[in-house]
């Protein structure tokens, strides 16, 4: 079992950045790719970004491509996604997601979400 735990989202204005943290426990993160969906209201959810389990590989939504960047840190089992030029129609719940195959349509393990709010 993987545990998976998001931290800094928030409310923030059109234009600014957030950091979101996936911190995990146990041994096992570099074993997992990782990744973010994100779910706003009325809305499927849908992946953002993915990275592969040494960062060789990653995938970006086009919605997001050339604003958010996602890494990892296989030493301090977190995981990272930069959003930057924030607009408002990124608010959403952001997941963070471990999977045993890279990109796999529904992640094998969910954090519990964090609410990222962009005010026009």
């Amino acid at each position: 079992q993987v545990q998976l735990v998001e931290s800094g989202g928030g409310l923030v204005q059109a234009g600014g950045s957030l950091r979101l943290s996936c911190a995990t426990s146990g041994s096992t993160f570099s074993s997992y790719h990782m990744g973010w969906f994100r779910q706003a209201p009325g809305k499927d959810r849908e992946a953002v970004a993915r990275i592969s389990r040494i960062g060789a590989t990653i995938y970006y939504a086009d919605s997001v491509k050339g604003r958010f960047t996602i890494s990892r840190d296989n030493a301090k089992n977190t995981m990272y996604l930069q959003m930057n030029s924030l607009k408002p129609e990124d608010t959403a719940v952001y997941y963070c997601v471990a999977e045993k195959a890279y990109g796999s349509r529904w992640p094998d393990y969910w954090g519990q979400g964090t609410q990222v709010t962009v005010s026009s």
